[in-house]
């Protein structure tokens, strides 16, 4: 019996889950539900799934095991907390909620009904992020001292003004670190280990019309002492490649999308001549960086077959709900940093409160 996904939200990011299910052996995309019935009906009809304009009734619907929630991110909570309810396990874009204590009660519901949350974070199924993350546990890179990612994008004034919930605090939750840096954001703790203090910077240069920041900076100290960079923005025409630089007292290598650009280390092994080999051809293409559709579903699949090996195994999803809050938790200290202009501890206590 094939695992049957069900979408709630059928906007853009729906179609790359669908694309993702449609190229998993043993999955089925089996429904979908949208609050406007119209854009249900329609990727029903593309997608040639059962349509729901009532979200309990799919909730109810037995062929529907794992329900994906791909509604704007301010509005991630209910359907997954009602999901959990009803015992389905649970799938949900990036971020996994724009506060801590929305973020919180998914995981509190999911882990109170026993069943499985997966926050998706395709980055990490890269497999020159996979690459990266199995160098720093083998230790090749000696002492960790230093961290950057980039993310500088491009986004049109039409971008903003064609999605209502687009650039909000209440649906958007944040700008370029909430919306489009978070998965480097994610990245750069995962690799680097948990953050102990940001001090950071945002403002809204670029664009009009909206709330949140389109260009931020953040300094970053991590647990381990070493340091780090997080720049994001939605202001840099033509939209640059997205990049990670990790170096070490006996090693560097930095990332650019899923391509790797520079692989050094002190003692130089077979392994790495290999894997400089292996990327040498570039194959990460522009990940969005200028158009947000242009993006693969590759990750999204990779994730969502490690949901369905953890189904089977009674294992933790690679990226559950505890691994998305991370990014999440970052992010607003950046923000409070900004807010206040102080420097931010982390874990935070509480969420920041956003200056009226």
């Amino acid at each position: 019996m094939p695992v049957g996904f069900g979408i709630v939200g059928c906007g853009m990011i729906a179609s790359f889950h669908a694309e993702a299910i449609k190229h998993i052996k043993g999955a089925k995309l089996a429904a979908c539900f949208d609050t406007y019935a119209p854009g249900a009906d329609k990727y029903g009809a593309e997608r040639g799934c059962k349509v729901y304009h009532n979200l309990d009734k799919m909730l109810a619907d037995p062929d529907v095991h794992v329900v994906n929630i791909c509604t704007p991110s301010g509005a991630h909570m209910d359907p997954a907390v009602a999901a959990a309810k009803a015992g389905k396990h649970v799938v949900v874009e990036k971020p996994l909620e724009i506060t801590l204590k929305r973020c919180d009660a998914i995981i509190n519901a999911c882990e109170k009904a026993g069943v499985k949350l997966a926050t998706i974070m395709p980055s990490r199924f890269s497999p020159a992020n996979r690459a990266l993350k199995d160098a720093i546990e083998e230790g090749r890179f000696g002492r960790l001292t230093l961290g950057d990612t980039y993310v500088k994008w491009w986004r049109t004034q039409h971008y903003y003004d064609q999605g209502g919930w687009r650039g909000t605090w209440a649906m958007d939750g944040g700008g370029a670190y909430m919306n489009q840096a978070i998965h480097n954001v994610d990245l750069l703790q995962w690799f680097m280990g948990p953050v102990a203090e940001v001090c950071g910077a945002t403002a809204t240069l670029a664009h009009e019309r909206i709330e949140v920041e389109d260009v931020g900076a953040a300094c970053v100290k991590f647990q381990n002492g070493a340091l780090g960079v997080l720049e994001a923005s939605t202001s840099c025409f033509p939209g640059l490649l997205k990049k990670t630089e990790i170096h070490g007292t006996e090693g560097s290598v930095t990332v650019e999308q899923d391509d790797i650009l520079l692989w050094q280390f002190v003692k130089d092994t077979a392994k790495d001549k290999a894997i400089r080999k292996k990327f040498e051809k570039k194959v990460g293409g522009t990940g969005g960086a200028s158009d947000p559709k242009a993006i693969s579903y590759a990750g999204h699949m990779e994730q969502l077959k490690d949901l369905i090996k953890s189904i089977d195994s009674g294992s933790k999803p690679m990226v559950d709900g505890v691994e998305g809050r991370k990014s999440v938790e970052i992010i607003l200290a950046i923000y409070q940093s900004a807010w206040t202009g102080k420097r931010v501890t982390l874990p935070l206590k509480s969420d920041p409160k956003r200056p009226k």
